[in-house]
């Protein structure tokens, strides 16, 4: 790992509220729901196979994170009460997640209303 790319410190589930935060070593912490983390897997099933193959989540608003399993010294798994448990959220990726909330969350809102799909708010 390089040394100026940051580092989790800290990963706690909330799952009451269904959200994880995740804590870096450079001050930075991000609070991701775990609707934002299944509709952003890094699965195939998600991602695809390439660009132009992802796939649109939906129905996910009450998704939980029901155990989160470490992977090496790079990654964790997070196992979803819907039975998605593939895809490794790497350090950066999480990173990632967390920096570009915002703008991926405006975007996955805007692929449901392209797709006339409603969420459905709890």
């Amino acid at each position: 790992m390089s040394a100026d790319k940051p580092q989790p410190v800290a990963i706690n589930l909330h799952q009451k509220s269904r959200v994880l935060s995740v804590s870096f070593d450079n001050g930075r912490t991000f609070e991701l729901s775990c609707e934002y983390l299944r509709v952003h897997s890094p699965s195939a099933e998600v991602m695809g196979h390439g660009p132009g193959q992802e796939v649109l989540q939906t129905g996910k608003e009450n998704v939980n994170i029901k155990d989160i399993e470490p992977v090496g010294h790079y990654a964790v798994k997070l196992l979803f009460d819907d039975g998605h448990s593939t895809g490794l959220y790497t350090w950066d990726y999480l990173y990632e997640l967390g920096i570009n909330h915002e703008q991926y969350w405006r975007n996955y809102l805007e692929a449901l209303r392209k797709a006339g799909i409603r969420r459905e708010l709890q």
